[in-house]
């Protein structure tokens, strides 16, 4: 079999990393169309690259980011579109982070790009039951359509190390600092556990970063590092060292609809993982089993987690090493690609 991948998408972003080397493990050959360009002039650049690509492909897969590409495919081919749709761009920019208002103009064109580009594919790929179901509902589309892929991780950069041996325990969270994450809830129960021994390291950037420095300045808290963003390699360094990673604890619907990167790369690590209650983390995690969950927004339940863990060593490397199996045994990129191709036939 023969793939076309096809897009705008950043190859070394984790999503496009997990597909690319699922799709070669499982020995199918994939042509490249990628265009990197900064404006609109990118979509003139990928059209001329696709006719300068071998048309001898089984499937055409539009890589995230691409409800534009998608458009553009239909346009190209008459071979099967996969749409790797991942997220969309009205909950995410309108009802998520709502950096758009709902009733302007572009909050429609949005609306209108994210239901055309999945009406004009053959099959969409989400990462959660839950997410297909917001779709299905939000833009009246059919199930049929779509199918469950969940995210994995890069397993070539985050895969067990050496177990940390930190002076301190270490708490690790890394994202983007946008509403579904939930990192005021961090920061509070930071503020609880202000007296214990312990560090948060928090890594990244976004809209609500000065937000949350402020908050902790506020608080006085001595026990937060506020880390910028870090090359992906660095990142697995930095999370190896941690005792415990946290997830996302945010009280948006988006919050509700998805398992974050982070906590698949955590799964990858055999780390200890804390992550909020959700329908979504349900379809995946176990609670007390492979991680420990929280109800979203609950600082104090979150600080009494950490806190558990900290003071149960064997508890901690209980769910840590049964995280690691449930990555190997169901989230590995080979064995993703394996089971999408199986749903597809």
């Amino acid at each position: 079999m023969t793939i076309c991948f096809f897009g705008i998408y950043d190859k070394l972003y984790s999503r496009n990393r997990v597909i690319l080397k699922g799709l070669r493990e499982n020995g199918i050959e994939v042509i490249e169309c990628n265009e990197r360009s900064a404006g609109f002039i990118k979509y003139f650049k990928l059209i001329f690259k696709y006719f300068k690509t071998k048309k001898d492909f089984d499937y055409l897969w539009v890589a995230f980011p691409g409800q534009f590409c998608v458009l553009l495919a239909k346009l190209l081919t008459k071979k099967k579109i996969i749409f790797d749709c991942f997220t969309s761009h009205f909950q995410g920019l309108v009802e998520d982070r709502q950096l758009v208002k709902k009733n302007s103009l572009k909050a429609r064109l949005y609306f209108w790009l994210d239901r055309t580009a999945c009406q004009l594919a053959n099959i969409v790929l989400l990462d959660t039951n839950e997410h297909i179901k917001y779709f299905t509902e939000t833009f009246k589309l059919p199930k049929e359509k779509f199918i469950r892929l969940f995210v994995g991780s890069a397993d070539q950069v985050f895969y067990p190390k050496a177990e940390a041996h930190n002076q301190i325990f270490t708490v690790h969270w890394h994202g983007h600092y946008i509403p579904l994450q939930g990192v005021q809830t961090i920061i509070e129960a930071a503020k609880i556990l202000k007296d214990e021994q312990l560090i948060f390291n928090l890594i990244g950037q976004g809209q609500e970063r000065t937000t949350c420095q402020k908050l902790a300045e506020d608080y006085r808290l001595k026990n937060l590092n506020f880390i910028d963003n870090v090359s992906y390699e660095k990142l697995a360094e930095l999370q190896a060292r941690a005792d415990v990673c946290l997830g996302i604890f945010g009280q948006t619907k988006k919050a509700q609809l998805v398992i974050p990167n982070k906590a698949y790369e955590a799964l990858a690590m055999g780390k200890a993982l804390i992550t909020a209650k959700t329908p979504a983390s349900k379809e995946l995690l176990t609670d007390q089993e492979n991680v420990l969950l929280v109800e979203p927004g609950q600082a104090d339940e979150l600080a009494n987690k950490i806190l558990i863990l900290k003071n149960n060593n064997e508890l901690r490397k209980k769910i840590g090493n049964n995280a690691y199996q449930l990555f190997i045994s169901q989230l590995t990129p080979k064995i993703l690609i394996n089971e999408f191709f199986k749903k597809l036939e």
